[in-house]
């Protein structure tokens, strides 16, 4: 196995890893700043209130996006184990 096919695996792992979960880690920053805002506004300084609603947010979204998710996980493992046999190649 070669550099350049080390450096295409981690590519492709980082992208995917990157496309599945920058949905997430996107809902899950504007849900933190709406709760922020609203702690600011009313003078709520309980630190545990962000949790609750992060995580119905989490949940809907994987509810939403899951099968999408899955699809481009599925994708990046076919392709992987479908070129498993060139990397082995010398």
């Amino acid at each position: 196995m070669s550099q350049n096919d080390v450096l295409y695996l981690a590519k492709e792992a980082l992208g995917a890893a990157m496309v599945v979960g920058g949905p997430i880690l996107g809902i899950s920053l504007l849900v933190g700043l709406l709760v922020s805002i609203f702690q600011a506004m009313t003078s709520i300084q309980e630190q545990t209130l962000s949790f609750i609603p992060k995580i119905i947010a989490i949940g809907v979204l994987m509810l939403l996006l899951g099968p999408w998710m899955l699809s481009v996980l599925t994708t990046f493992t076919a392709n992987l184990f479908g070129q498993l046999a060139t990397f082995g190649n010398y």
